[in-house]
């Protein structure tokens, strides 16, 4: 099992804790990157939103793609899977810039490609907005332009989304960076059996989780692809007893109806395809994480990840809050 982490590039991931002693800040992020290796964990994840959706659209976030850049400057063995939305990036550009990434960082860059929810962040960027089905066509042609940048030199591709012409990247990058997607559509779910490398789930419990690996594994299958890989959210909690496992678990669920981050919420949820509905408690904490389960003693949590195993798991991207310091936790009784 590797381990892997949400980057806070939002200053946290709690939507009712208003400050989490998260700063949204370089320094801070680099300092996290630095020492979850020293502590175990294997991968980063660098989330893309050009505003908060957690503290509310006005507080401060840091730009995903630069920050990727920073960190493989400054780290030696995360693999660095930066989210990346099609409509924020033209194709054939953000390949050659990925393609450097992944040679400052010697080939430990991967993607995660998200689709476009937040229709008022759109409207503020003067971004393209479309329907849900819509987002995974523009998804597709984005990925066959940026993959074909990198396998080869005089591109040509002309769709209804994107075109390039004759065009020629180069240094390439010394590795191909994976490409991750995640989604619960059918849409989603066929687009990233043919196109991607690994599937990314939000939070659910090991039998919901195995169900859905072993859908697109079988659509996958169908298609005579190579086999994927599979990582889940979740939101990590270690203590040594339960009643205070309790007691943290209630102070983080203690739901505020009207903090800042709930307008940006409903608008998500609005434009989203999820196979289950959301609880007010899944809003208190961003992508299901507590659905998961990672919450209890060092020996529930190794019993749980056992589950996870079973289920055909094979990485986890963690939150947690405040986040050094719960990683700390967690790698010494989990991960060592």
């Amino acid at each position: 099992m590797r381990f892997g982490f949400w980057l806070p590039v939002f200053g946290g991931w709690l939507r009712n804790v208003e400050d989490e002693q998260m700063e949204t800040s370089w320094n801070y992020v680099k300092r996290l990157a630095q020492r979850s290796e020293q502590i175990g964990y294997d991968l980063a994840l660098i989330a893309e939103l050009f505003l908060n959706d957690i503290k509310g659209k006005d507080a401060p976030s840091l730009d995903a793609l630069t920050t990727t850049a920073a960190l493989a400057a400054v780290t030696e063995h995360l693999e660095l899977m930066v989210a990346v939305r099609p409509t924020f990036h033209r194709p054939a550009i953000f390949a050659k810039q990925a393609a450097n990434i992944a040679n400052i960082s010697n080939g430990r860059l991967s993607l995660n490609v998200v689709s476009s929810w937040w229709r008022e962040e759109a409207e503020k960027y003067g971004i393209e907005y479309e329907q849900h089905d819509d987002r995974y066509a523009r998804m597709e042609e984005w990925v066959k332009v940026v993959t074909s940048m990198w396998d080869q030199d005089n591109v040509n591709f002309e769709g209804k989304y994107y075109s390039a012409s004759d065009t020629i990247l180069q240094p390439k990058p010394v590795v191909r960076p994976p490409i991750y997607a995640g989604g619960e559509s059918e849409a989603g779910k066929n687009l990233i059996a043919r196109v991607c490398d690994g599937y990314v789930m939000h939070g659910d419990n090991p039998e919901v989780i195995a169900k859905r690996i072993a859908d697109v594994k079988e659509r996958r299958e169908k298609l005579g692809l190579a086999p994927m890989t599979f990582g889940v959210a979740g939101y990590s909690i270690v203590r040594s007893t339960e009643q205070e496992v309790k007691k943290e678990i209630e102070r983080i669920t203690n739901v505020n109806a009207s903090a800042v981050g709930y307008d940006n919420y409903q608008q998500w949820l609005s434009g989203t395809q999820l196979e289950k509905r959301v609880s007010l408690e899944d809003y208190s904490v961003s992508n299901r994480g507590l659905r998961t389960g990672l919450a209890g003693t060092p020996a529930q949590l190794a019993d749980r990840i056992g589950e996870f195993e079973r289920a055909g798991v094979d990485f986890f991207l963690l939150q947690s809050s405040p986040q050094i310091e719960e990683m700390e936790r967690f790698a010494e009784a989990v991960i060592r």
